[in-house]
């Protein structure tokens, strides 16, 4: 596993050499643009419309907009005088409960696995961390920015996550308490959740529209035809009572998973498709 960073997580006067390591990464497709004549790749153009001239990158500066179209010019040693060197310490500032920390805080996830000089030291603050139920706040400064991170115990091993700040969280300016719903509605409601309500599984959900992808890329490499049903789309609800009672109805006894509406048709090659 490729090694991001080399430190230590520092707590107290303890300090544990670790290596930081990526735990997650992404399936998404990366597309490039071609010319449709001739299926090139084209070439991005930085250029500059006052001017219309083309830039060269020696040529640009950064620029913050302070105003609409007003821009304060920020030099590589204005940038430079704030950047904080690279720190080689995870310093964990609190030890909390997990349950306190919304989702929403949270950015990427990375492991930590030990020197081989602090398996020791490492083991300990994992037990510790489990036998007690807390998670330790930290702070670490990662490609000259400083972080708010989270470690955790996850499968006997430290996860680190990076947090967002809470200046960096927006809140939703909603009225919610001009619907009040009743009763009845709340008891349905929380039948139908109970109905729904699985020990978590992860490995049961898939990344459906991401395997289609897959399927569709190889057939047009093979030069097949390869067609994707298209979803179901369920009726039109208007009474939301009705709307309970239904759902109920549907999870009182279920079997299984319901399948994806978005099962692949049959392959069609052009050659059956000629015949």
């Amino acid at each position: 596993m490729h090694t991001l960073w080399k430190g230590s997580i520092s707590f107290g006067l303890v300090n544990v050499p670790v290596k930081m390591h990526a735990a997650t990464e992404s399936q998404e497709f990366k597309f490039n643009y071609l010319h449709k004549a001739c299926n090139r790749r084209i070439r991005s153009i930085k250029k500059c419309p006052t001017c219309d001239m083309e830039v060269e990158t020696a040529d640009l500066v950064k620029g913050y907009e302070y105003e609409k179209d007003r821009y304060v010019v920020l030099s590589e040693d204005d940038l430079a005088a704030l950047e904080q060197p690279m720190s080689r310490s995870i310093d964990i500032l609190d030890f909390i409960n997990l349950s306190e920390i919304d989702p929403i805080y949270y950015q990427k996830s990375y492991y930590l696995s030990p020197e081989e000089t602090a398996m020791k030291a490492y083991r300990l603050l994992c037990q510790a961390m489990e036998e007690s139920g807390k998670v330790a706040l930290a702070r670490v400064t990662m490609r000259s920015k400083q972080h708010l991170a989270c470690l955790r115990v996850f499968e006997e091993s430290l996860v680190m996550e990076t947090m967002h700040y809470p200046k960096e969280i927006r809140h939703m300016d909603v009225v919610w308490d001009r619907v009040v719903p009743t009763e009845t509605e709340l008891t349905m409601a929380r039948q139908l959740i109970d109905n729904l309500a699985r020990p978590f599984e992860p490995e049961k959900y898939r990344d459906e529209l991401h395997e289609q992808m897959v399927q569709l890329i190889e057939s047009k490499v093979a030069g097949e035809t390869y067609q994707v049903e298209a979803p179901v789309k369920g009726g039109k609800v208007v009474d939301l009572m009705e709307a309970l009672r239904a759902s109920i109805a549907l999870t009182e006894n279920p079997i299984d998973k319901p399948k994806s509406s978005l099962t692949p048709r049959k392959r069609t090659t052009r050659r059956e498709k000629e015949a």
